[in-house]
């Protein structure tokens, strides 16, 4: 079971770094909540920590943690003299997205240039501040966001945000915070759009949908520990395509796997290719317990799976609001070790009752993406609306069959 860790708070020279506890910082007087929830998310094997940087809260169906253990490189100042692959930003008219997209990807990649990209991406990196009011007092979070557009949309993880009374943004190589608005927010996907005020702010590139690959050196940007200076820095690659996660807020799905470092204050920051172009919003870490060994295991939010859900924000952020699509079943982990999840019952009345779903079926896929386990069932069917056709592939006993479901709305319980 994964937890998100508590939230990383403005640091204090004198105030000890709790390991385990990424999210937000909390100050001292809330200590002993972090250490009490560091405690239980230990109580079960290796956990998935947060990384964000500032302030405590626990999430329920999003797993993204921080986790403060390595000190990281820190960025120099300087720009590199040393050029980034090839790979300029379009923003093709036919582009169902908003934000700036890179090209269409031709090859493999050569050796990440670590300060071409990190003089390219550091500007578009920001500093996310948020004041929280909780029963304790008032509490502080620092995290990362990525500035999305030039008017000022910036990027960042729902559990750096959430629940915010006031938030700021510090850009690269400014002393002073500016305000910031939060547009919209989907805790689910652990995602959230903020505003400034002004224009020709210097736009991250993301990464073309589809173009990310296994072994793909990558680099994370943020401000790891909320340290002074310039974001922290640290190389890895891409060590797997398409994880799900569980956590005390749900379950993430589409995430990319990386062994570069994620410490507390980097969630909300960019996972960036040899191109410069951000792969992943930077979330979660894995973390060790008194039963199972994790190490350099960090999870970000592909840009597969965010770009479509920021575009839903926007829209959002306009009025437009969203309803989670709703197939009506209970499900089961399966424990014969294959991939799927097992369907324990089929509500009455119910798209997957319409669809012929049976108690007992395997899914083992939804429109030909593999399911792995009942997270990544209950993830693909959050994305979705209501009204979406879906095909919900099963095995039935030695048969491999197909149904079309049409996807309702979530009862009002």
């Amino acid at each position: 079971m994964a937890e998100l860790p508590p939230p990383m708070a403005p640091s204090h020279d004198d105030e000890p770094v709790v390991e385990g506890a990424i999210r937000r910082r909390r100050r001292p007087s809330v200590a002993v909540v972090i250490l009490l929830l560091i405690a239980l998310t230990f109580a079960g094997g290796a956990v998935i920590d947060r990384s964000i940087g500032g302030s405590t809260d626990t999430a329920s169906e999003t797993g993204s943690t921080e986790s403060p253990e390595t000190l990281q490189e820190e960025l120099a100042g300087s720009a590199s003299d040393a050029t980034v692959p090839a790979a300029a930003s379009t923003k093709p008219s036919d582009s169902e997205f908003a934000f700036n997209i890179g090209p269409e990807r031709s090859g493999p990649f050569d050796r990440i240039d670590v300060a071409a990209v990190a003089a390219q991406v550091g500007p578009s990196t920001v500093t996310v501040m948020a004041e929280l009011q909780t029963g304790f007092g008032q509490s502080g979070s620092v995290g990362t966001g990525i500035i999305a557009t030039s008017d000022g949309e910036i990027v960042t993880n729902a559990h750096v945000v959430e629940g915010a009374s006031a938030l700021r943004v510090r850009l690269a190589g400014e002393t002073e915070p500016r305000e910031a608005t939060l547009l919209a927010i989907d805790v689910g996907n652990d995602l959230a759009l903020l505003d400034i005020q002004g224009d020709g702010f210097p736009a991250a590139t993301f990464a073309r949908p589809g173009s990310v690959r296994l072994g793909d050196e990558v680099v994370a940007i943020g401000f790891a520990l909320d340290l002074d200076g310039a974001p922290t820095v640290t190389l890895g690659i891409v060590s797997a395509l398409n994880r799900t996660l569980v956590t005390d807020m749900g379950a993430l799905d589409g995430l990319l796997q990386t062994d570069a470092a994620i410490s507390s204050g980097n969630s909300g920051g960019p996972l960036v290719n040899a191109a410069g172009e951000v792969v992943g919003i930077n979330t979660a870490v894995a973390r060790g317990s008194t039963t199972m060994a994790a190490s350099n295991i960090g999870f970000s939010i592909s840009v597969d799976e965010a770009l479509p859900i920021f575009e839903q924000l926007r829209k959002q952020s306009r009025g437009e609001q969203r309803e989670e699509g709703f197939l009506g079943v209970a499900l089961d982990e399966r424990t014969d070790g294959g991939v799927g999840a097992v369907i324990r019952d089929v509500n009455v009345g119910t798209p997957a009752e319409a669809a012929g779903l049976k108690a007992g079926d395997v899914v083992v896929a939804v429109d030909g993406a593999t399911v792995e386990g009942a997270a990544g069932l209950i993830a693909a069917i959050r994305d979705l609306e209501p009204g979406d056709s879906t095909t919900i592939t099963v095995q039935r006993g030695d048969e491999r069959l197909d149904f079309v479901a049409e996807l309702g709305s979530r009862p009002v319980s």
